[in-house]
């Protein structure tokens, strides 16, 4: 099994001469030293297999079991496997240069089994109508993970920050609660969204550096008691915004202060519409710093903030799509139209941990596991989330640094391999070493590279990353035969 090994070259997140997957191990702690062994093998044989089941990735039973009882093991926690993974993105934080974005976001991963309480519940659906016309609900089987993913603004991923796994078993959830209390008087601590908080306080820790970091999320993230911490933290936030707010003084709303902003520029980006048609539209750009207040059930208990409100909405209706309408808030100075578009385009980047949270699904197809417990699917994902984070970061380092030597994302044996297995085109022939060897491997997943293609994306590379691997398999028992 091959190791992808990468140098230590500065902000791109890599580092010296070296394997990564000692790296993204090495700071892990566990209470036994057999279980750090044994992670490594793991993590080793699941990155080999990208896709496959754990019997097909450990091939015979005795490490298939030993595998399974890793996972299953009570003294081996999410947390425990994602240390060590942990301590690299803050190396990787430190090497990076500028600001870096901590987007959080949450996904469900969902399962069927036959004794669904071994696992815990996500939420309820209505299933197919019966006979009477009624759709009785069913509860879904599965597990939560709330993620903070750093990237740099050029978009390359650091690595996770934060992580946590829970089913609905434990909270009741807003909809439960306001049936009997008016959610704004509940206490964040009682509440299921209090995990945006937590992972905040934990990613702002682990990097030591509050002022570079902004933590961007989507509209479940407009949360008060989000602003006051990051507020005591002394970091930063951009949320997008659901929440017409109390401001000024307390007789007026932000919407209502934000309709007398004039327009202070305008932004013409390119969108598609659902059929994929190119087409350019012009956002019409205000700013203020307002005062903003927080609930009346709580204004004994935070303090008023002063936070910019951002709006961008688009000149007139379009067809075949919907109007783009962005509401942004955050503790940051914007004081210019290009400042302003500079937070659009890092709140844009926010649909990266998606991408990451696809990968985890479709690539690694963490929802395909048959583990029948929430503690070892959980740890079974800790591992996919780092095998994921790798191959998201293969498929956009050499975007954001090309001129990077191609050693930084794979051996020496296996760019040997991909200059014998794939011949150059036109679109790699004179492309720097990193993007050349890294469309390659691309081509091994499907990719076209024809001359006007995109750059590769991360379903070509983890297919070509599977076929490198089976490849050099073979190649490496055909040269011990002779």
């Amino acid at each position: 099994m091959s190791n992808r090994g990468y140098s230590k070259l500065g902000p791109e997140g890599a580092y010296e001469a070296g394997e990564w997957l000692d790296e993204e191990s090495r700071g892990s702690r566990f209470r036994d030293e057999r279980l750090g062994k044994r992670f490594r093998l793991v993590l080793d044989r699941l990155w080999s297999s990208v896709g496959q089941s754990i019997p097909m990735a450990f091939q015979d039973w005795c490490n298939t079991k030993a595998a399974y009882r890793f996972l299953s093991n009570p003294r081996v926690s999410e947390q425990d496997i994602l240390g060590g993974h942990f301590e690299a993105t803050r190396g990787r934080f430190v090497a990076s240069e500028g600001p870096v974005l901590i987007l959080q976001d949450t996904t469900e991963f969902s399962y069927k089994r036959e004794r669904p309480e071994l696992i815990g519940s996500t939420h309820k659906v209505a299933s197919r109508k019966d006979k009477d016309g009624r759709s009785p609900m069913h509860t879904i089987c599965g597990i939560l993970m709330h993620s903070s993913l750093a990237v740099t603004t050029r978009g390359v991923p650091l690595g996770l920050a934060a992580i946590k796994f829970w089913t609905r078993k434990k909270f009741k959830g807003c909809d439960a609660l306001k049936r009997k209390i008016n959610p704004t008087r509940v206490p964040i601590e009682e509440k299921e969204s209090f995990r945006w908080l937590e992972n905040l306080r934990q990613s702002t820790a682990l990097f030591g550096e509050p002022q570079r970091c902004i933590h961007v999320g989507d509209r479940e993230s407009d949360i008060y008691e989000l602003f006051c911490l990051a507020h005591e933290l002394q970091t930063n936030f951009l949320v997008r915004t659901c929440v017409d707010r109390l401001a000024g003084d307390g007789t007026h709303t932000i919407a209502q202060e934000m309709d007398e902003v004039r327009v202070k520029g305008i932004h013409r980006i390119v969108v598609r519409d659902q059929y994929g048609k190119v087409e350019r539209a012009a956002l019409e750009l205000r700013y203020r710093r307002i005062t903003v207040l927080p609930p009346i059930g709580k204004q004994r208990r935070y303090p008023p903030l002063s936070l910019t409100v951002i709006h961008a909405i688009e000149r007139g209706t379009p067809t075949g799509r919907k109007r783009i309408e962005w509401k942004l808030i955050t503790n940051l100075a914007v004081t210019s139209r290009r400042q302003a578009i500079e937070k659009l385009d890092w709140y844009a980047l926010r649909w990266k941990i998606e991408v990451f949270h696809k990968i985890l699904k479709s690539g690694c197809k963490a929802e395909e596991s048959m583990l029948r417990t929430a503690d070892r699917l959980a740890n079974l994902i800790a591992v996919f989330c780092i095998v994921s984070w790798r191959i998201f970061w293969m498929s956009m380092v050499h975007r954001a640094a090309p001129p990077l030597p191609a050693e930084i994302a794979l051996t020496p044996p296996e760019i040997l391999l991909l200059d014998q297995l794939v011949k150059d085109t036109v679109k790699t022939a004179n492309a720097e070493p990193l993007t050349r060897y890294t469309v390659k491997l691309a081509q091994l997943g499907g990719y076209l590279a024809r001359a006007n293609d995109p750059p590769p994306g991360n379903t070509v590379i983890w297919r070509g990353l599977r076929r490198l691997t089976d490849i050099q398999l073979g190649f490496e028992l055909a040269k011990n035969c002779g």
